[in-house]
């Protein structure tokens, strides 16, 4: 993207907040034979703001899931014909997980025991519970779960957007994630993309920032010419002049033959230079000198060569810091960043873990001849719960090798081999965080202390009530009761 010559940094208007669509009611089918137990139920819940249907045998059960969506069966294990063993219970259990086997079910009986628990999960069940239950625990284990439920139907629907887009755009890159903290990012690519303006992406290691590049390329004018990547931080004094702008044949010792550089080879399309920050200021003067004029010359050569560029640059450095300390040119600066693309860390989005997962499990699981595999819901519960010190990158390389530990049709938690003690080990890296990353991560920490209970969680960080709602809402955290 070659910038136009300008003397300060345009203002990117905000876009303006889309309305949002009210959510709907998560709808639970209660399974018991004894009505006063469905009314106790119905009660509860509906006070949570759920949508009730109700069935008093497994055949109304299976008669129920043939007519309408649902998200969570709570059901019994026993009913008329064997009221202790729980026998038909676990039958009916089979019968749903082969009906769907992302449905999340619950399990519930009078008659408990270890050995009924047990076998219950082992047939497919997410949780169990005993009566008669604490209505606390019960509505968490149900929220719990249901949230599960979502993000595993997310998945599977990413999965086939993914195969949709293979098939219909021939690759075009796609930026996984429709979290809050993403919505900005797409809608500035939306609006900057056409534009042939210079873009600077910023962000941590990790967060995908060739990714946003090859996007912007892709919907730009210029997607019919080359897109060339360049670790531009990570190029010697000696051999930078000659991988940018090309040498001619005998300009120095080994230069057998004439060679093309990385900015003719994307003339008229786009270049997108990596780890910008480290690049050395006297390379930066150089680079700087395309960037205004257009034209560079070869090493060895004298004559001038014009090129049409987009330059896309990224970096996970504070370049505004950089510039103060004298590090980085602050004219070079302003070519770079027409426009400016922050990618938030995986931390902040973590609402996208789920739909990265299943994008990231259908792509290698085709590579390894695996495409059937899916995520186990313990495999993502502790995709969840880890850090991600290293963003989207560790992700995807925690799936690919998941793919090659699993020895069945899902990967399980232990497939994925991630750190013991996940949430823990993001303390190691509170000096890194920004003050907002840390209140976030603590506020975090505490709900799953407290298991979602807000006056638990906000005694325990030392604030009101209403203080911890005004976080909450500010950093889109969800989940919270």
């Amino acid at each position: 993207m070659v910038t136009p010559v300008f003397e300060s940094t345009p203002a990117v208007p905000a876009a303006s907040p889309e309305p949002v669509a009210p959510a709907r009611a998560a709808r639970i089918l209660l399974a018991d034979d004894q009505a006063d137990v469905l009314d106790a139920l119905r009660l509860l819940l509906k006070r949570d703001g759920y949508s009730i249907v109700t069935a008093q045998s497994p055949a109304g059960v299976l008669a129920t899931l043939d007519a309408e969506d649902v998200d969570l069966v709570l059901m019994d294990l026993n009913y008329a014909r064997d009221t202790t063993s729980g026998r038909e219970g676990l039958d009916l259990l089979a019968r749903l997980r082969g009906m769907d086997a992302s449905l999340p079910i619950v399990v519930m009986t009078a008659w408990g025991s270890v050995e009924g628990a047990v076998e219950a999960m082992r047939a497919g069940a997410r949780d169990y519970v005993q009566k008669p239950w604490d209505n606390t625990r019960l509505l968490a284990t149900l929220r719990t779960q249901l949230e599960l439920g979502q993000a595993l139907k997310r998945s599977r629907r990413l999965e086939e957007e993914n195969q949709h887009l293979r098939r219909g755009q021939g690759g075009l890159p796609s930026l996984v994630g429709d979290s809050r903290s993403m919505q900005p990012v797409r809608r500035l690519i939306e609006r900057v993309a056409p534009s042939g303006a210079n873009v600077l992406v910023t962000g941590e290691h990790g967060t995908g920032k060739e990714v946003v590049a090859r996007l912007m390329h892709a919907a730009s004018t210029r997607k019919d010419r080359a897109f060339v990547a360049v670790n531009s931080g990570g190029l010697s004094e000696g051999v930078f002049e000659s991988e940018l702008f090309g040498h001619v044949k005998g300009a120095f010792t080994d230069a057998k033959t004439d060679r093309i550089g990385c900015f003719e080879l994307a003339d008229g399309g786009t270049l997108f230079l990596d780890e910008i920050g480290n690049m050395p200021l006297t390379q930066q003067a150089k680079l700087l000198r395309v960037l205004q004029t257009g034209e560079l010359h070869p090493v060895g050569s004298s004559k001038t060569r014009r090129v049409d560029v987009r330059v896309v640059s990224a970096t996970n450095v504070d370049l505004a810091k950089a510039v103060a300390e004298g590090r980085f040119r602050e004219d070079l600066l302003y070519r770079l960043n027409t426009v400016e693309v922050q990618l938030p860390s995986l931390r902040e989005r973590r609402e996208d873990i789920p739909l990265l997962a299943a994008h990231f499990l259908a792509e290698h699981g085709k590579r390894y001849g695996r495409p059937q595999m899916r995520l186990a819901p313990s495999a993502l519960e502790a995709l969840l719960a880890y850090p991600w010190p290293g963003n989207v990158r560790e992700l995807e390389h925690a799936v690919e090798r998941s793919l090659l530990m699993a020895s069945g049709e899902e990967v399980l938690a232990e497939d994925l081999l991630l750190k013991r003690g996940g949430n823990n080990g993001g303390t190691s890296r509170l000096e890194e965080m920004t003050l907002e990353e840390v209140e976030r991560y603590l506020i975090e920490r505490a709900l799953a202390r407290h298991e979602g209970n807000v006056s638990d969680a906000a005694k325990g960080l030392g604030l009101s009530r209403s203080a911890l709602y005004r976080r909450l809402q500010y950093y889109g955290i969800k989940g919270a009761r």
